[in-house]
């Protein structure tokens, strides 16, 4: 792979890399804070919900207990203990109290020994004993109580509301029993979402009331208790808990009674149900937005390299019709003095057809001479002059052969130069016009110059361009006597101690002004007359060395002369 398009893999990587990683850190830094501050909203949004959910439900148990106290203490303010002993009073009183909550199931007065007097409803419970039950001694300890679900005497789960009265020195307890069915369709009538659900605990951990879900029957014992009771201290009575590993969220709070928890659960994913939609909806935005980035900078990063391609195409195509249009120029600079070398040899052709004409009429002077012997060495002088007619035949073969091999448009191929072989080549085009303007041409080519590799044609227009540009200056400074110019070639070691070719092409011209050094190599620029130099030249020059992967250097001195140094990688270091 060449070293272009080893650069043109790194760009495109570069850009695709660019285009990519750098606008995908703000994306996911925009979508993960949107997507941090809307969960924690959503988040803070269903906890409070459940709170609310919660704090309202238990103000409803609250207050349904509470009006079943109210109306117990109402009836032991409206009666007295001799009323309700009355016969068939105590069954009008329940029925009363049943008009008023359905709740109410059955009615029973006490005496303060705990003896059961009278009852109202469907359980033979009248003259039984409850001086050793505990929700008797709490309501004659307290005056009102609330017992937890319990089995007594009738063998089914159910609590009961009991509140004391005194009067006239006698103490009596008024006990009614809540419909538990009632309660518990009251209680877990709460809905939140579809597996959202309510439920009492009492101090231990057993249910007051059933689960909606069916998980907790009455009287099981919720699991969950132990950690859920750590959570409680004086002076908080409702939390919230999100436990790891659990699949619920629990709001808990007290009831006013102080002995049991209101708790609400909902399964996570039914809370959180907006929340892992969001996230649906990120992960697929997300997904959706860096795969349209990559798209978008490979195709980007494609377009933008073919484009370069394409540049680098029309570039080389414009600097090979430069180098072509600098080659004719270079044609047309010496075409005078090809026509000089041309003419030279036709003037010896024509003399030397004047002297066979003059040999003919010589040996054919008149009829009456035909029947003379030729004279052998009129034949001999003809047969010199047809063999310098050849040669000088063959002299103008040579030279336009060499014009069309400058001038023709060839492909660029780089191959194995050698500098003993190629730069005599060269040299010949040029140096019969260089001593016919006075200039002496000489080379000194050491044996063990290296190879090196190349264009042929554009060697050759380097070489000719420096030479006849060391003409030019040399004929400035000398005129047409005193001239030299010395093309050199050599090996030498770079910095690295790798083998080089330097090809040096030395005047003792005019030189160049210090002012122009650094402009010398610029296009365009040129210290000849008007109409005698495009300025071309030696850019070209410098561009076709550096395309042979080499680096070309002037050193001048002003009415002293030129050098200009070619350094060339030897064949065996680029092929190493």
């Amino acid at each position: 792979m060449s070293k272009l398009k080893q650069n043109r893999q790194w760009l495109k990587r570069a850009i695709f890399l660019n285009m990519t990683f750098f606008p995908m850190i703000p994306f996911i830094l925009v979508l993960g804070i949107s997507f941090y501050f809307f969960s924690s909203t959503l988040e803070k949004s269903t906890q409070a919900s459940l709170e609310r959910i919660l704090t309202d439900h238990r103000k409803m148990i609250e207050s349904f207990l509470l009006e079943r106290k109210s109306d117990l203490e109402l009836i032991t303010r409206a009666y007295t203990f001799e009323d309700i002993m009355a016969e068939g009073a105590i069954s009008t009183i329940c029925q009363s109290l049943q008009k008023r909550s359905p709740a109410f199931v059955d009615l029973g007065l006490f005496d303060e020994t705990g003896k059961h007097l009278k009852y109202s409803g469907s359980f033979a419970l009248a003259g039984k004993s409850y001086t050793q039950e505990p929700w008797f001694q709490k309501t004659m300890l307290g005056g009102f109580y609330i017992s937890d679900i319990f089995l007594g005497y009738r063998n089914l789960p159910h609590f009961v509301v009991a509140v004391r009265r005194t009067e006239n020195n006698q103490t009596w307890v008024l006990r009614a029993t809540i419909d538990t069915v009632f309660f518990d369709s009251m209680v877990s009538g709460v809905r939140i979402g579809k597996t959202g659900e309510a439920y009492i605990l009492n101090n231990e951990g057993v249910a007051q009331s059933a689960r909606r879900s069916g998980d907790i029957a009455l009287l099981d014992k919720d699991p969950a208790f132990g950690w859920m009771n750590k959570q409680f201290s004086a002076n908080r009575k409702t939390f919230q808990l999100s436990p790891k590993g659990q699949p619920f969220l629990y709001a808990v709070s007290k009831l006013a009674n102080q002995s049991w928890y209101l708790v609400v659960r909902q399964e996570k994913h039914d809370a959180y149900r907006a929340l892992y939609s969001a996230v649906l909806i990120c992960v697929v935005i997300a997904i959706l937005g860096l795969t349209a980035l990559v798209v978008l900078a490979y195709f980007t990063s494609e377009t933008i390299c073919r484009r370069m391609d394409r540049l680098d195409e029309e570039k080389e195509q414009l600097g090979s019709q430069l180098i072509r249009a600098v080659q004719l120029a270079e044609i047309g600079e010496m075409a005078a003095g090809f026509a000089h070398e041309i003419n030279n040899p036709l003037q010896i052709i024509k003399s030397e057809y004047a002297l066979i004409k003059i040999l003919m009429e010589e040996l054919y002077p008149g009829k009456d001479s035909k029947d003379k012997a030729p004279d052998p060495q009129t034949f001999n002088d003809i047969q010199e002059s047809v063999d310098q007619i050849n040669k000088q035949v063959g002299r103008c073969h040579e030279i336009t052969s060499a014009i069309l091999k400058f001038g023709r448009k060839k492909e660029v191929k780089h191959t194995i130069l050698d500098p003993g072989k190629v730069i005599p080549e060269i040299l010949k085009l040029v140096e019969n016009s260089a001593h016919t303007s006075g200039v002496e041409i000489t080379t000194r080519i050491d044996e063990d110059t290296p190879s090196f590799m190349g264009d042929p044609g554009r060697f050759q227009q380097v070489m000719l361009n420096l030479v006849n540009n060391a003409i030019h200056a040399v004929t400035s400074q000398h005129g047409a006597k005193g001239g030299a110019i010395e093309i050199s070639a050599a090996q030498t070691r770079d910095d690295e101690g790798r083998a080089m070719v330097d090809i040096q092409v030395k005047d003792n011209g005019c030189g160049i002004a210090p002012e122009h050094m650094d402009k010398i190599f610029s296009p365009f620029f040129t210290t000849k007359a008007v109409g005698r130099g495009t300025g071309l030249g030696l850019s070209v020059c410098f561009g076709i060395i550096e395309s042979f992967g080499g680096t070309m250097s002037v050193d001048s001195r002003p009415g002293e002369g030129t050098v200009f140094s070619i350094q060339l990688a030897a064949h065996e270091n680029q092929s190493s």
